[in-house]
């Protein structure tokens, strides 16, 4: 290879790099002005936007019988980030609630004891 050669190479690898290089970031506009949360109201529409909590026996239950989550979730065949939602006392249907009752080896008269009152 010649002189010429290697000064191509240098060029090559130059553009690449030049290519590689991350963009500095620039934001188009300016960021909102921080909230004041004290101003909000107390009945605002994001509220409406959270799932209900309720609290629930469930981890309690689990742990009673010295199971895991993820023993729990494969004897009810869901995935352990259901079991984990359902523990933190969100939402679930009746169906999930039968499938964790009978991993547990609990009756559906149960059903009150570990999740709770129903609305």
């Amino acid at each position: 290879m010649g002189a010429g050669a290697s000064t191509k190479v240098e060029a090559i690898a130059e553009a690449i790099t030049d290519v590689v290089r991350p963009a500095r970031y620039v934001p188009e506009t300016e960021p909102p002005p921080p909230r004041d949360h004290a101003q909000e109201s107390v009945g605002s529409s994001t509220d409406a936007k959270k799932p209900s909590v309720k609290s629930n026996h469930l981890r309690e239950t689990r742990i009673d019988k010295m199971m895991s989550k993820a023993e729990l979730a494969r004897r009810a065949n869901l995935s352990v980030l259901t079991i984990d939602r359902v523990e933190k006392g969100l939402g679930c249907r009746m169906d999930t609630k039968r499938k964790i009752l009978e991993a547990l080896g609990l009756s559906l008269a149960d059903r009150v004891r570990v999740f709770g009152e129903e609305e």
